[in-house]
């Protein structure tokens, strides 16, 4: 497959795309800073330099040709404030989706937060972004274009994976190597049949492979 994953330096996306690469799989990662190549690189990656927050559906949807997947693993990251969290992790998603629609690419998976709610009150960053998160779920849920599928982690850790997770509508809260987040990842694009779901993800005892395609209905 080629798989187009926008965040491509995010901690996240750096391990998919090794995951990726190591199977056979062709990957590129939109990055917004040329420095941020070579480590897309090293992990077996195509760079593509492309600010979504700047970008048209049309410059997107360009570099989303030929792709058989997409993956939504952008995000503001820590200490930005509530206006990036509307521009990044709501806005960018938004485009994104847009342009993956505009491409053809059916399957879009995207990496959310336990939590995620367009209604979520507060006015705290970690509230807006929550109210972001939630609201680029909500959009992309309403695209008929798009087989969709929204993956929501827990406390995110840079533990070692244990490849052992708990992959439900609602899990509860608890914490996830990133390893694990980026596993489930490649294993979700594998089973289109998991289209249309929402799902909670927290380190569990089932087997990867095993928890997604308990999911699935297999």
């Amino acid at each position: 497959m080629r798989i187009v994953i926008a965040g491509g330096h995010g901690q996240i996306a750096l391990r998919l795309e090794t995951l990726l690469a190591a199977r056979g799989d062709e990957v590129a990662g939109i990055i917004r800073k040329a420095e941020q190549a070579d480590d897309l690189r090293e992990a077996g990656a195509e760079p593509i330099l492309l600010d979504l927050e700047s970008a048209s559906v049309e410059d997107v949807a360009t570099q989303l040709q030929g792709a058989d997947a997409a993956v939504f693993a952008a995000g503001a990251g820590p200490g930005s404030g509530t206006d990036r969290k509307d521009s990044v992790d709501k806005g960018a998603a938004v485009l994104f989706a847009d342009a993956a629609v505009q491409a053809g690419v059916r399957r879009f998976l995207i990496v959310s937060s336990m939590g995620a709610d367009p209604k979520h009150e507060g006015g705290e960053v970690f509230d807006v972004y929550l109210r972001a998160k939630g609201g680029a779920d909500e959009y992309v849920r309403g695209l008929a274009g798009l087989d969709w599928t929204i993956l929501r982690p827990g406390m995110l850790t840079n533990d070692a994976g244990t490849g052992l997770v708990r992959l439900e509508a609602h899990t509860g809260r608890g914490p996830i190597p990133r390893d694990d987040v980026a596993a489930v990842l490649a294993e979700l694009l594998d089973t289109p049949a998991t289209a249309g779901l929402t799902l909670e993800l927290i380190s569990g005892s089932a087997p990867v492979s095993v928890a997604v395609k308990s999911v699935a209905g297999n």
